[in-house]
């Protein structure tokens, strides 16, 4: 089977978003095959998961100052700091053959292709398996836990040495899944607690401590530099083995393109969505 394979490069926080929707509807209609994107984040941004409360879960003045853009995903999940990153998004059919039906299963499924890049990079990490997965016993929260999605691991996720690597989120709409997630490249703790953290400075300090015992990153765990191309070779190489397609090289349709800019203007540029809840 044929996959679309699309390097869009760098861009806004609304625009990524936009793009990752104009696909999933250009293909809910036939219109172009299933897709595996890549892209990055410029100036950094917090996407919120789609029941997120922004007002309440990210300092909206912090965000000002450091010139972080804000907006909201069709995907569920935390809130995600998007800064030093290789984003990766799929958009398939529901009803595709070779994608388990389940969502923990496509988790698990596409959970593969990230681990295969990693290890292309040299690097061995693990899916998660939350100890809610297999154990009545639920976890104990620290006190002062987080609304961030490296907080902790989700079924299936990526992670190293107990530490989170990789964040994804899933949402199926129109008969089309959409998966995406973020790769990073650096982690700042002390960062993301400041624009997601809550309340006072020292609960701040705390998040960014227990962000730091949970997350990790692809330059700390290689103890050296990456640069973006290099994730994104391993992973377009690593996707193709083990999801088992052919990968075709190609650019948005002049459709998808028109819908991106339309969705970027009038909805992920808008406050109404953004910070709707």
């Amino acid at each position: 089977m044929i996959w679309r394979l699309i390097n869009s490069g760098i861009h806004h926080a609304a625009m990524n978003m936009a793009v990752d929707e104009a696909i999933m509807l250009a293909h809910s209609q036939g219109e172009v095959p299933p897709t595996l994107r890549f892209y990055g984040w410029r100036p950094a941004a917090i996407s919120l998961g789609y029941f997120q409360q922004g007002q309440k879960e990210i300092d909206l003045q912090e965000c000002d100052r450091l010139g972080i853009d804000i907006v909201r995903r069709l995907t569920g999940g935390r809130a995600v700091l998007h800064e030093a990153e290789l984003t990766y998004s799929i958009v398939v059919q529901e009803k595709e053959p070779s994608i388990p039906p389940t969502i923990s299963a496509s988790y698990r499924y596409f959970s593969k292709g990230l681990l295969a890049g990693l290890e292309q990079l040299g690097i061995i990490a693990q899916m998660s398996m939350p100890r809610e997965v297999y154990s009545h016993t639920k976890p104990k929260k620290d006190v002062a836990s987080s609304s961030a999605c490296f907080d902790a691991p989700s079924h299936y996720e990526i992670t190293y040495g107990g530490r989170k690597l990789v964040g994804s989120a899933q949402v199926r709409k129109h008969g089309v899944i959409l998966q995406h997630g973020s790769l990073l490249l650096k982690f700042s703790s002390e960062k993301t607690a400041a624009v997601l953290g809550g309340g006072s400075l020292e609960r701040k300090k705390a998040i960014g401590e227990i962000l730091n015992r949970r997350a990790t990153s692809i330059e700390e765990i290689l103890g050296r530099s990456v640069e973006w191309q290099e994730v994104y070779d391993a992973m377009r190489r690593a996707f193709a083995l083990v999801l088992g397609v052919e990968f075709k090289e190609d650019n948005l349709s002049k459709k998808e393109v028109e819908n991106a800019q339309q969705l970027a203007t009038l909805k992920y540029n808008q406050l109404s969505w953004n910070l709707m809840r």
